[in-house]
């Protein structure tokens, strides 16, 4: 059941992947340069409460060099990177057992 559970959510994720891709491809082709969104945009746009109050918990619970670091780089990244890198994480996490 959790194995499922984790392909299920693996597959939106990459299919949100897919979506983040296709806009930027969009973006992209309107101003004939490559144009790509970074989750860190995408989230403050989202909710911007949530993403202050994980700076907070980042840099009062491991560092604020973790945050510089190791966080501050991931939400520089693309969003399709980063969505499709977890959905196929999930997925190889939800993947069934080799029968030997």
């Amino acid at each position: 059941m959790i194995r499922f559970l984790f392909r299920f959510v693996g597959l939106w994720v990459l299919a949100g992947a897919f979506v983040a891709l296709v806009l930027d491809g969009v973006r992209s082709i309107a101003s004939s340069e490559i144009v790509t969104t970074p989750l860190g945009v995408t989230w403050l746009a989202v909710s911007p409460e949530s993403l202050a109050r994980f700076q907070a918990f980042i840099e009062r619970s491991l560092s604020s060099t973790v945050w510089s670091y190791l966080v501050v780089p991931v939400l520089g990244a693309p969003l399709f990177a980063v969505l499709g890198i977890a959905g196929a994480l999930l997925l190889l996490i939800g993947r069934r057992p080799n029968a030997a």
